[in-house]
């Protein structure tokens, strides 16, 4: 039985309804948090690819050179949200030098990127470029999602560019366990080609409205939440910053999404093995550095099954497969990411960057 006096629980929720009311208006009158504030200085500004490099926060700083590579379809400072919730500050405070791969709206001109734009031209670059700033040959390499696929189609064709090491979170290689994917991609139906031909890039509305329909009840659920806790600042404020970020979707470059559509959503070749970039063929199994792969246990966007055959395509002899409790987005970032994923790529990494 609940022991607790009716009329004290009375109270709590007669003070919560109040401080809803009033703290609603201040919801739609205060501007959206700040976020990606982390002091950094741009490297490389060329069309839809940016190159950030995080300014020191210790003065002692591990060797190796930490690259985050960002989903194209997102912007990066989902991981460098808030104070005590960016990743990228937990990395500055625990040593690491730390730069990022992050990407702005395709221009209209930029409609003709291609995969090998991304693998063979601007990941290069930026490996480059991190390489000429620290004086270090060797780098990490950490990516998000698809920023995952790129990392992996990048490290498979570049096995002397120095890589020591390498992580990859929520990242699917087969897509034929994406099945809502499948279905709106379904080649039947859907004429990729007469969309990029006709529109150029891909909208991000388009690609809003299809990450969207993997949970179609859940903005309302949301809404909904976020009503019964306006009493609780953190709560709003958390809310603010994973729903301004989930609705900042970036189109991308046509031929980007043509290709990706045909390879990996039609004929899954990264998963059969006939993966080509730029007429290169892609082997998985040449990345030998050390490997970590995490999925998450609740990810709707990247199903466990989807991501885990990774672990056994890829070379390494030193790799680890962990997953952790969690989404597609709160693996990565908010409270569940500082305890959980944070601690372990600083346990994994730490020894790997001397």
């Amino acid at each position: 039985m609940n022991d607790a006096d009716p009329i004290d629980t009375a109270r709590v929720e007669f003070d919560r309804a109040l401080q809803r009311n009033v703290k609603g208006l201040g919801y739609f009158a205060s501007p959206a948090p700040v976020l990606g504030a982390s002091a950094k200085d741009t490297l490389i500004a060329r069309g839809t690819l940016r190159l950030h490099h995080y300014r020191p926060l210790t003065d002692e700083v591990y060797r190796v050179p930490v690259l985050l590579v960002m989903a194209t379809t997102n912007r990066g400072y989902i991981f460098d949200m808030v104070p005590q919730q960016s990743f990228v500050e937990f990395l500055l405070r625990s040593g690491y030098d730390v730069f990022m791969v992050d990407w702005e709206a395709p221009r209209a001109d930029e409609k003709g990127l291609a995969l090998e734009d991304y693998v063979l031209d601007f990941l290069p670059a930026c490996v480059a470029k991190v390489k000429e700033t620290t004086g270090e040959p060797d780098i990490t390499v950490l990516g998000y999602c698809f920023g995952g696929v790129l990392s992996l189609l990048w490290a498979a064709l570049h096995p002397d560019a120095g890589l020591k090491n390498l992580a990859t979170f929520t990242t699917p290689v087969d897509f034929t366990a994406m099945p809502l994917f499948q279905a709106w991609a379904d080649r039947r139906f859907f004429d990729v080609d007469r969309m990029v031909d006709t529109l150029g890039n891909c909208p991000a509305e388009m690609l809003y409205t299809a990450f969207d329909m993997l949970r179609p009840g859940a903005r309302i659920a949301g809404n909904i939440r976020l009503f019964d806790n306006l009493w609780n600042d953190e709560f709003v404020k958390s809310h603010r910053m994973f729903d301004r970020w989930a609705s900042d979707m970036l189109p991308l470059a046509g031929e980007y999404f043509r290709q990706t559509v045909k390879q990996l959503l039609w004929d899954n070749a990264l998963m059969n093995g006939t993966m080509t970039v730029g007429g290169r063929a892609i082997d998985l199994g040449a990345i030998v550095a050390p490997f970590l792969h995490v999925t998450a246990e609740h990810d709707h966007i990247v199903p466990a099954a989807a991501s885990a055959p990774l672990i056994g395509m890829v070379g390494s002899a030193d790799k680890e497969h962990i997953t952790l409790k969690g989404g597609h987005v709160s693996l990565v970032a908010g409270a569940n990411a500082v305890r959980r994923l944070w601690p372990q790529i600083d346990a994994w990494l730490g020894e790997k960057s001397l």
